[in-house]
């Protein structure tokens, strides 16, 4: 949804109608980012912007400048743009903005990059800017999302990837968008526009074993391939910089529990949806619904979460990488 909110607004910049105001807000900073970016670069000319564009930032600066400044005529352009970068450091006091942005200069774009909080919806500056502007949230995208996310970016790029590639990026890189970003800006790059991003791609260019990864860690898992499971556990205990085992902790967390509503579903065939994952996955919750029944799952899930606490030195003297993978296979396979 955000990706289509963003590409509206885009598309309503490009043709001309241009707000007064903008509240971008919300826990995820890259969208907030790409569009403060795309106002900064494209509303002026480049010789608009010299006197016409000015960027502030929240913790230097006060409300009343802010709305001084936005009050002010354009030099020479049909307006200016004033961009306020981490307006969250300007919390206590932002509600002062609320009398401008019920009524803006019309010939000022002022945008407030407010990240990883919101506004108050039940207070006047939000309500008045929903009523003469722009308000845009970002919410954080759950770890789930990422994979179809990537899909979409490269598809917007004129790229397909193929889905194991895509989850593989995921559980590599986190859900951090910036830094998933700019791999994809790699990718799209050093990969030919006609070629489908796969693993072995994926492999060489980001440095992801095609091999050895979380993705192949639960695919051992899910087909109960012990052997397999526990050469790439070897490999990460060897490699934990890259493969940190709260992350491995945490997938298989979550691959479990989607495993436990699978079970739950009487009708299999809503499972993606239900799921929250790509149809092509579809077989591997099959397989490993054959191998670990329901109660089976429900203790596996129990044995992960006194691990988590185990990682995180909860209880018990701090284990380390290669004993708490070790010992989290030991509880799935036994």
């Amino acid at each position: 949804m955000a990706l289509e909110q963003v590409n509206s607004i885009i598309k309503s910049i490009d043709s001309g109608q241009i707000a007064p105001i903008y509240a971008l807000m919300g826990e995820e900073p890259y969208y907030i980012d790409v569009i403060s970016q795309y106002i900064e670069d494209r509303v002026l000319s480049e010789a608009e912007k010299g006197f016409n564009q000015i960027v502030l930032y929240g913790r230097d600066t006060k409300v009343e400048e802010v709305i001084e400044h936005a009050k002010r005529f354009p030099m020479m352009s049909q307006r200016q743009v004033i961009i306020i970068k981490e307006a969250q450091d300007l919390s206590r006091t932002i509600e002062q903005l609320a009398d401008y942005a019920a009524a803006p200069q019309p010939t000022t774009v002022l945008v407030l990059c407010y990240k990883y909080k919101k506004l108050d919806a039940r207070k006047k500056l939000l309500k008045a800017i929903k009523a003469k502007g722009v308000v845009f949230e970002s919410n954080k995208l759950y770890d789930n999302q990422i994979p179809e996310w990537i899909k979409k970016v490269l598809l917007g790029r004129g790229r397909h990837i193929a889905p194991k590639a895509a989850q593989m990026l995921a559980d590599f890189l986190g859900n951090d968008l910036s830094k998933i970003n700019k791999e994809l800006e790699k990718l799209s790059i050093v990969i030919s526009q006609s070629q489908e991003i796969d693993a072995a791609l994926i492999e060489e260019h980001v440095g992801i074993s095609k091999d050895y990864n979380n993705f192949e860690l639960q695919s051992a898992i899910a087909k109960g391939d012990k052997v397999r499971a526990f050469a790439i556990a070897q490999y990460f205990a060897n490699n934990p910089k890259n493969h940190p085992v709260v992350m491995t902790i945490a997938l298989l967390y979550n691959f479990y529990s989607k495993l436990l509503l699978y079970h739950s579903l009487s009708d299999k065939s809503i499972a993606p949806k239900v799921l929250g994952i790509n149809p092509y996955f579809v077989k591997e919750y099959q397989t490993a619904a054959q191998i670990y029944p329901m109660k089976r799952v429900s203790a596996i899930i129990a044995s992960i979460r006194q691990i988590d606490m185990k990682s995180k030195g909860l209880g018990t003297v701090p284990l380390a990488p290669k004993d708490l993978l070790q010992e989290l296979l030991l509880a799935i396979f036994n």
